[in-house]
C-alpha cells in the first residue's frame, strides 16, 4: 500500500456514477471513495481487513471506470491491487472461498489444464455441484477453440518490422483463432510476427492480489520476448497489466518492455493498411473493454482499423463506460453481481439491432455470450480483429456470422 496514493483522493465523488457497483447498489463502502476511505482507515489502524472490509474490496470489479472520471488522477488501479495483496496476506478467507480461488489459479493461467476442464465442463451440468462452483460451469464457453498460431509469420511483401506476439492463456485455450487472424492481418500488413514459447503473463494473478506468482509469471515472459520491436497483445486485460510491469517489478528491463507492448488495435491504428481490404456487409456492435477504454486511456482503439473495411458498420451500445461484469476472476467469485451487469450489457447490445458483437477482450466475449444465451438471443461474438482478417481475406460476411462462436 502507498499512502501518498490514497492522498490524492479529494473525496469529490466524480467516480460515483461511473462505478459498476455504486450503480449497482448505491452503497458508498462500494465505490471508489469509500474503498479508498477503507484503505486509509486501514493504514492508521481504525479498521483491520476482516471479512466486512474484505467484502468491499472484493466487491471491485477493477474495471478501472474510476481513472476516467477522477480529475485529481488518484492512480486506483494501483491503489486497489496493493490492497488486494494486503488482503491475500492478511485475511484469511473461507474454507470454500479459499478452496475455489486455489482451484481456479491451478487451471487458468495454463492453457493445457484450461482446454482439458472446458472439456468437462457438460459433466458439471449434470452433477450436483455446490452453488460456489456452479459459474464455473454457467460460465463455460460453448465452442471449443482448436490449433495455435505458428511461431514465425512472415511479412507479406517489403518487412515493415518485427513484433512478438502475446499468445495468452484464455486466448490461447479458448480463442486460439483469435492469435491465428491476429497473426495473419499483422503479416498482410507487411509485419513479421513471431509467438515465442512462453506462458502467463501473470495478469489474473496479479488482478486476484497474488501478487508474488504475478511477478514470477511476469518475469518469465519478459525473457520470451527479444528482438522485437513490439510487443502485441489482442487481450486488453493482458495488456493493460503488461504495461505496468515497469512499475509493478521496479527495474530497467520491465520498464523496457512495458514501452514496447501495444494493443493489436492500437498498433493497426497506427501503422496503416498495406493488404486490401474486401467488403464486409455487416453491422456489428464494438463493446469497449475497460481495460482499453479505462486502464490504458484507449477508447474505441479499434475503430480506425474497422472504419477501413467498406461495407462495415460498427455501432456503439449504450453504456459503454460500465463494466460488463467479466473482470478476470469476477463473473466467478461475485457471480450474482456479474449477472447483473452482464444481462444490462447483453440488452444494450441487442438494442443497437446489430448482427454481431465484438470486443478485444476474451473475458468480455465470454461474458456477454453467456448474457445473450440467457436472454435466448445469442450473437455471433467476435474479437475485432477477426473483422480485419475476414475484410483481408474476403470472407463472405455470411459465412463469418455463420461459423463464430455464440
Amino acid at each position: 500500500m502507498i499512502p501518498e496514493l490514497t492522498a490524492d483522493c479529494v473525496h469529490c465523488g466524480f467516480c460515483l456514477p461511473t462505478c459498476p457497483t455504486y450503480v449497482l447498489w448505491s452503497e458508498e463502502m462500494d465505490s471508489p471513495r469509500g474503498r479508498i476511505h477503507l484503505m486509509d482507515a486501514r493504514l492508521d489502524g481504525t479498521v483491520a481487513l476482516n471479512a466486512t472490509v474484505t467484502t468491499h474490496f472484493d466487491r471491485c470489479l477493477g474495471c478501472m471506470a474510476c481513472l476516467s472520471s477522477c480529475p485529481s488522477g488518484v492512480r486506483y488501479d494501483r491503489l486497489i491491487e496493493s490492497t488486494r495483496h494486503a488482503v491475500e496476506q492478511e485475511y484469511q478467507r473461507p474454507a470454500g472461498d479459499r478452496l475455489l480461488r486455489g482451484l481456479l489459479f491451478r487451471v487458468l493461467p495454463h492453457p493445457r489444464r484450461m482446454r482439458a476442464a472446458l472439456r468437462l465442463a457438460p459433466l458439471g451440468k449434470v452433477t450436483p455441484l455446490p452453488k460456489r462452483f456452479r459459474p464455473l460451469v454457467e460460465m463455460a464457453p460453448r465452442w471449443r477453440g482448436r490449433g495455435s498460431v505458428p511461431q514465425l509469420t512472415p511479412a507479406v511483401g517489403a518487412r515493415r518490422g518485427r513484433v512478438g506476439l502475446l499468445t495468452g492463456c484464455v486466448q490461447s485455450a479458448v480463442f486460439p483463432d483469435v492469435n491465428r487472424a491476429t497473426a495473419r492481418v499483422l503479416a498482410a500488413d507487411g509485419l513479421e510476427v513471431v509467438a515465442p514459447p512462453q506462458g502467463c503473463c501473470g495478469a489474473l494473478s496479479v488482478h486476484a492480489g497474488r501478487l508474488d506468482e504475478g511477478k514470477a509469471f511476469a518475469r518469465e515472459l519478459i525473457r520470451a520476448f527479444t528482438d522485437v520491436d513490439v510487443v502485441v497483445v489482442n487481450s486488453s486485460g493482458c495488456g493493460s497489466h503488461l504495461k505496468e510491469l515497469g512499475w509493478l517489478l521496479g527495474d530497467e528491463d520491465a520498464a523496457a518492455f512495458s514501452a514496447k507492448v501495444q494493443d493489436v488495435g492500437e498498433l493497426l491504428g497506427q501503422l496503416g493498411p498495406r493488404a486490401a481490404r474486401h467488403p464486409l456487409p455487416l453491422t456489428v456492435a464494438l463493446q469497449d473493454s475497460c481495460h482499453l477504454r479505462h486502464a490504458q486511456r484507449l477508447p474505441l482503439a479499434a475503430l480506425p482499423s474497422l472504419t477501413r473495411i467498406p461495407g462495415l458498420e460498427i455501432v456503439e451500445p449504450a453504456e459503454q463506460d460500465l463494466c460488463c461484469g467479466s473482470a478476470g476472476i469476477y463473473n466467478i467469485v461475485q457471480p450474482d453481481a456479474a449477472r447483473s451487469l452482464g444481462d444490462r450489457k447483453a440488452a444494450a447490445v441487442l438494442a443497437t439491432g446489430a448482427s454481431a458483437f465484438a470486443s478485444a477482450n476474451p473475458g468480455c466475449l465470454v461474458q456477454i455470450s453467456a448474457a445473450l444465451r440467457r436472454a435466448q438471443r445469442p450473437l455471433p461474438a467476435l474479437h475485432p480483429v477477426e473483422l480485419v482478417d475476414a475484410s483481408i481475406s474476403g470472407v463472405p460476411a455470411g459465412r463469418l456470422r455463420s461459423d463464430a462462436r455464440r
